[in-house]
């Protein structure tokens, strides 16, 4: 068997994300400012920077504006102004759009950009090459380096060419250790790593429990007679019920082209909700039908998102590491946004770390970049945007909105008080005996679709032959516990049909098609025995997203 290579790193940043490119791109340009040289590497799982990247996306520059503030000047893909701003109340078959004075503050757009995230995470990923930083794509980081005094040290990429039985192939390849004497971790949201250091190091003791919601969406192209440029709506309502919050968007992007989608708290209560199916239904409202109509869907996908904010933030820093972006889940639930905040802690991180660099110091426990985000915009947005998932939660949908438009537009988010959360979304469900089931309409195939088609279009793929990447703590929970409970939702929360209920000589037996999953880690959150662990699969496996 091949031994283990090792290598050598100043920094290692795990993640291709906004957060961590932004922080591979500070580092470096620190250090030639400073006249000094400094080795950064970045691995990303994705069989290319932008795969795995999905996003709605209406972009704040903020950050961007600090990180490169010539980008206009360096054919970004920040290109499509928002220019109008709508806001629409939805009822079985009726619009209502809501006046701009009754819309909260952080969710206008004026100033922001409709983007594709997987093209600004491709340019961001050239500037970070041209700085200096060794990117490579293709390489997961499956585990984490501790020295004998539990800091940590770095990463190990996965092993290549194991079956599925775990025995090394012919084409066998151990991971590689990635060493550094500082560790930036940038998986987003749920990360598998992320997920560990939260519990080895206790992160999460004096937070509430984070929050999700999952995204879904399509890229459709329309007419030219129906295309607005620079157009931004977001639904609220309908299809979802009064207690499941969440809502729609359709932002007209360039080249004709529509991304639009649906975000559903994963705190969600009936075990019969199928966020596919609701994405497919919404998109038969008459409003968003008339939009379409004559159009043509190119892409398809999903991924969880954090909505805690501020309550649910961590403890950012261990020794020999920091969590950025949405890794620690610094998403600003009141604007629906979190590139900008990622960028932006990315760059604090690496700023704290090349002083650090610069004192000699390693594997050190970096509490200043804890205190450079408190005194940060970052901080400040997500302090005035703190009690709207509390108020969501606790007051349900329309409620909530309202007393979010107080709290926004009256106080502008500094009422003195924090309204917390501490349920976890997995801990939702009602029985299926107390849940009423949803008929979902058939889908036609020209506005609405079927699962296996979508998942087509995500371009997903994985070796066949390899360890499952989608593991049971307790395999008889699905059938034992959860089919009887809650007639096992996961046949219905997974946006890609991974898991399924099938008879097998009269019996009913729980299979996970791994080969589907586009990694959007709803399965790790939502399950409600948090019997599924997702960890890293063959590097390169996955969706490979070309525009999300």
């Amino acid at each position: 068997m091949s031994e283990r290579e090792s290598m050598e790193f100043d920094v290692v940043v795990v993640g291709g994300g906004p957060a961590g490119l932004a922080s591979a791109c500070r580092l470096m340009q620190l250090a030639q400012e400073q006249g000094t040289e400094i080795t950064v590497c970045l691995v990303e799982k994705g069989s290319e920077l932008g795969a795995h990247s999905l996003s709605g996306a209406v972009f704040e520059p903020t950050a961007l504006n600090e990180l490169f503030p010539q980008w206009r000047e360096q054919d970004c893909p920040v290109r499509v102004p928002v220019d109008q701003d709508k806001f629409y109340l939805l009822q079985d078959g009726a619009a209502w759009n809501l006046p701009h004075l009754f819309i909260p503050k952080p969710m206008r757009n004026h100033g922001n950009y409709i983007i594709s995230l997987g093209q600004l995470v491709r340019w961001l990923g050239a500037r970070a090459e041209e700085l200096g930083v060794e990117v490579f794509a293709g390489y997961p980081a499956a585990e984490i380096i501790y020295d004998d005094q539990g800091r940590v040290n770095g990463v190990i990429t996965g092993d290549m060419g194991r079956d599925r039985n775990g025995k090394p192939k012919p084409t066998f390849q151990p991971g590689v250790e990635l060493r550094a004497r500082y560790t930036i971790f940038a998986e987003g949201c749920r990360g598998h790593l992320g997920k560990q250091l939260m519990q080895r190091f206790a992160l999460h003791k004096e937070a509430t429990p984070q929050h999700y919601g999952i995204g879904l969406k399509e890229i459709w192209e329309i007419p030219a007679a129906q295309h607005q440029q620079g157009l931004v709506i977001h639904t609220l309502g309908w299809p979802l019920d009064h207690r499941t919050d969440g809502g729609g968007f359709l932002y007209h992007w360039e080249d004709n082209r529509v991304s639009l989608g649906l975000i559903i708290g994963l705190n969600y209560k009936n075990p019969f909700l199928n966020p596919f199916q609701e994405l497919q239904r919404w998109k038969t409202h008459p409003m968003i039908r008339q939009m379409l109509q004559g159009g043509k869907r190119i892409a398809y996908g999903a991924r969880a998102v954090n909505k805690g904010g501020l309550p649910a933030l961590p403890k950012l820093s261990f020794p020999g590491g920091v969590l950025v972006g949405c890794e620690a889940g610094f998403l600003n639930p009141a604007k629906i946004k979190g590139n900008h905040t990622a960028m932006k802690t990315g760059m604090l991180a690496a700023e704290t770390i090349f002083a650090a660099l610069g004192q000699g110091e390693r594997h050190s426990e970096l509490m200043a970049y804890g205190e450079a985000v408190r005194n940060s915009w970052v901080h400040e947005e997500l302090y005035r945007a703190r009690n709207f998932t509390g108020l969501l939660h606790h007051l349900g949908l329309l409620p909530g909105s309202a007393a979010i438009f107080i709290d926004q537009n009256l106080f502008g988010g500094t009422l003195p008080w924090t309204i917390r959360d501490s349920s976890a979304d997995y801990a939702s469900l009602l029985p299926a005996a107390d849940a009423s089931p949803i008929s979902y309409p058939k889908p036609d195939g020209t506005l609405t679709f079927d699962l296996l088609s979508s998942v087509y279009l995500t371009g997903t793929n994985h070796e066949e032959d390899q360890p499952c990447h989608l593991q049971l703590k307790d395999p008889t929970i699905p059938i034992a516990k959860n089919l009887p409970h809650y007639d096992e939702p996961a046949q219905r929360y997974c946006p890609a049909g991974v898991y399924e209920v099938v008879q097998e000589q009269g019996q009913p037996v729980f299979h996970i098609n791994a080969q589907n999953c586009i990694h959007c880690k709803t399965c790790d959150i939502k399950d409600p025995a948090q019997n599924i662990n997702w960890v890293t699969p063959e590097g390169g496996g996955g969706p490979n997203y070309s525009m999300m």
